[in-house]
């Protein structure tokens, strides 16, 4: 019998893959509503959309290790890894003036 669902997240992921701008509206909502911690989950979850940990540390040049750690709940990355992790994405940082209702 074949299959005829597949799971959330496997097709989240495959939505992101498709449409980095879905990608980039998710993380955008995260930073407008969430913390810190948000962003970081938000980033770890995305990338296991684009390849996982390995992959995105690759595509960034950076140690797998250093990925790991970058990308846990307790991570500060820098803006220069930030960005590495955004673009092996094929996202980048933006700013954006806030709203009157957004203050």
């Amino acid at each position: 019998m074949t299959q005829t669902h597949r799971a959330h997240d496997d097709a989240t992921a495959e939505m992101f893959q498709k449409d980095p701008s879905l990608a980039a509206d998710y993380l955008n909502d995260v930073l407008a509503t969430g913390d810190e911690v948000d962003l970081m989950m938000a980033l770890r979850y995305l990338s296991t959309a684009f390849g996982g940990v390995q992959e995105i540390a690759r595509r960034a040049d950076a140690n797998p290790n250093t990925m790991y750690r970058t990308l846990s709940e307790q991570g500060n990355p820098s803006l220069k890894t930030l960005r590495a992790i955004l673009s092996s994405m094929g996202l980048r940082l933006a700013v954006q003036p806030i709203t009157a209702g957004e203050a």
